[in-house]
C-alpha cells in the first residue's frame, strides 16, 4: 500500500469531523471518496497533506509514518494536492504557476521534460503560457492545477472536486486526462468528487463516506452497481 490510514480522528473545535476511519490506497491505482457535502471528504485530503492535524490515528506513506510532518515535507515525500476551487496564482502567468509547482524539487534540470509532457497532456496550456492564470476559463484553470501538481513530481496525487465549476462539456475531458495521466506515469490518485458517476467510472476502488465515517467500500464497479449507492449518490 502506498497510503495507509488507521483509526483517523480529525476535529474542528468540538466537532468530531472524521470518526476513526481506516483507508488503504494501492500503488498505481485511482481510488475515489464519494459522499454528500459535509461528509468529511475534503477534510481527509487536507489531513493527509498536513494542512489539518489529526486528533489521533496514523497516516503512513510508503511505509513511513507521516502523521506529524509539515506540509512542505509531505510535498517533498511525493504527495501533491489539487485543491477544491483550484487555488491557482491568478496574477502569475501559466508558466509561472507551473514553475511554482516545482519549488521543492532538487532536479531542476529535468523540468523541461515534465513541461513537455504537460504540453502534450494539455495542449491548451502551451497556447496560454504567457497569460495570467486568472484569465483562464474554469476548465483551463483545472488543467493548470493538475499540471502544477505534476510539476512537484508526485507519487500520490490528491484531487479535490476536479469537476467543480467546470462547463459540463469539459468534465468528461478532465476525467479522461486524469485517467491518461495515471496510465502514462503510474501516479497513484486519491479522488474526491461530487460527480459520483464519473468518479466511479474512472476508479479502481471506492469508499463511501457519511458524516465522518466510511459506511461502504469496494471495487468501483461493484459500488457503481450497488442499489444503495445508486439511490443516494447516482440519482437513481
Amino acid at each position: 500500500m502506498i497510503l495507509k490510514i488507521e483509526n483517523l480522528h480529525v476535529n474542528y473545535g468540538a466537532i468530531n469531523a472524521i470518526k476513526g476511519i481506516n483507508l488503504n490506497v494501492k500503488e498505481g491505482t485511482i481510488v475515489t471518496l464519494i459522499g454528500a457535502n459535509g461528509a468529511g471528504k475534503t477534510t481527509i485530503l487536507r489531513t493527509i497533506s498536513a494542512i489539518l492535524k489529526p486528533a489521533s490515528g496514523l497516516i503512513e506513506f510508503e511505509g513511513k509514518d507521516i502523521t506529524k510532518l509539515s506540509p512542505d515535507k509531505i510535498v517533498e515525500m511525493g504527495i501533491s494536492q489539487c485543491p477544491e476551487g483550484r487555488m491557482i496564482f491568478a496574477n502569475l502567468t501559466v508558466q509561472e504557476n507551473l514553475e511554482m509547482g516545482a519549488f521543492t524539487r532538487k532536479d531542476r534540470h529535468n523540468l523541461k521534460d515534465d513541461l513537455e509532457f504537460i504540453y502534450k497532456l494539455f495542449p491548451r496550456l502551451k497556447e496560454r503560457l504567457k497569460q495570467p492564470g486568472g484569465t483562464l476559463s474554469g476548465g483551463e484553470q483545472q488543467m493548470l492545477t493538475i499540471s502544477r501538481a505534476i510539476m512537484a513530481k508526485p507519487k500520490l496525487m490528491l484531487l479535490d472536486e476536479p469537476s467543480l465549476g467546470i462547463a459540463p462539456i469539459l468534465v468528461k475531458a478532465i476525467f479522461e486526462k486524469i485517467v491518461a495521466l495515471n496510465k502514462a506515469t503510474g501516479i497513484t490518485m486519491l479522488l474526491v468528487e461530487q460527480n459520483a458517476n464519473y468518479a466511479l467510472s474512472v476508479s479502481d476502488y471506492g469508499y463511501v463516506l457519511e458524516t465522518g465515517k466510511i459506511i461502504l467500500e469496494g471495487d468501483a464497479k461493484s459500488l457503481a452497481s450497488n442499489p444503495e449507492v445508486r439511490k443516494a449518490y447516482l440519482g437513481e
